[in-house]
């Protein structure tokens, strides 16, 4: 199972070499290595590479990505994963290494590092830091509970095709501003705040380079084939994985000192 990836939007747009040589070459190096120890047994062998619903591009306000969206990726780290995603296939193709691809949602729960939305906000309300919110905080997108996207992965790296595609989605689409209210709300909730409290925070910033408007997953073959849909609402993981970070303060205060407090400046305070 290759999860291994650089996987911050705005880490590849400062940085785009970094994730073409963990996404592309890393990916290259991965499947030759399971190409030559592999040989020609290959009956039980299985090659799964996780991947990114961002490789389809950007929607309009309506549509839904499917298996046969065709490749349109629009940020460096995007672009590295679809390199990626084409050197699988056509090593299953030329080589007949047993593959299988999944593309997924945005990730959220515990363990999460806090470069990404959910975490970064959590800890930012918790400490009273402002909210960054990009441009009116109208992009969307579809949300998937990390407990449920590994019961996934387990279903089709075990019962999954060789050589097909599975979309893995949350069906919890939000606009980014509407996400911040609720994680503003609930954690006020939790902590005892007045209702609104939090919402005090939210800042607006100048947007990404090429932010993409809105990603969506028809999760329909993934559900058809092997049976799997997500066992929990945004609401319920979001409200699952705001009270890890709150019992697990330690980790998140040891994960954002040092370097990270150098990349958060440059990311967002200097905007």
């Amino acid at each position: 199972m290759h999860c291994a990836a650089e996987s911050h939007v705005d880490r590849s747009i400062s940085d785009p070499l970094i994730f073409v040589q963990t996404n592309v070459l890393g990916t290259a190096s991965m499947l030759q290595v399971a190409k030559e120890s592999w040989n020609e047994n290959m009956s039980d062998k299985r090659f799964l590479h996780i991947s990114t619903d961002e490789v389809y591009g950007s929607l309009g306000e309506e549509g839904l990505f499917e298996e046969t969206t065709a490749y349109d990726p629009r940020s460096p780290y995007s672009a590295s994963k679809a390199g990626s995603d084409h050197l699988v296939m056509a090593f299953g193709h030329t080589y007949k290494l047993p593959i299988v691809v999944s593309n997924c949602s945005n990730n959220y729960g515990p363990f999460q590092f806090p470069e990404k939305l959910i975490p970064l906000f959590i800890r930012n309300i918790l400490t009273g830091k402002p909210l960054p919110v990009y441009g009116k905080g109208e992009n969307v997108r579809d949300w998937l509970f990390v407990g449920d996207h590994v019961i996934a992965l387990d279903l089709v790296f075990h019962e999954g095709a060789s050589g097909e595609t599975y979309n893995i989605g949350g069906h919890n689409e939000w606009k980014n501003l509407d996400l911040v209210h609720l994680m503003c709300d609930l954690v006020d909730q939790k902590t005892g705040k007045a209702q609104g409290t939090s919402r005090n925070l939210i800042t607006y910033v100048k947007d990404r380079a090429g932010h993409d408007l809105r990603y969506a997953i028809d999760a329909g073959k993934i559900q058809k084939e092997l049976g799997w849909v997500p066992s929990l609402t945004f609401e319920e993981g979001l409200s699952k994985t705001i009270d890890w970070y709150l019992n697990n303060g330690e980790w998140l205060e040891h994960v954002t000192s040092g370097a990270y407090l150098k990349y958060y400046e440059d990311q967002y305070q200097n905007r």
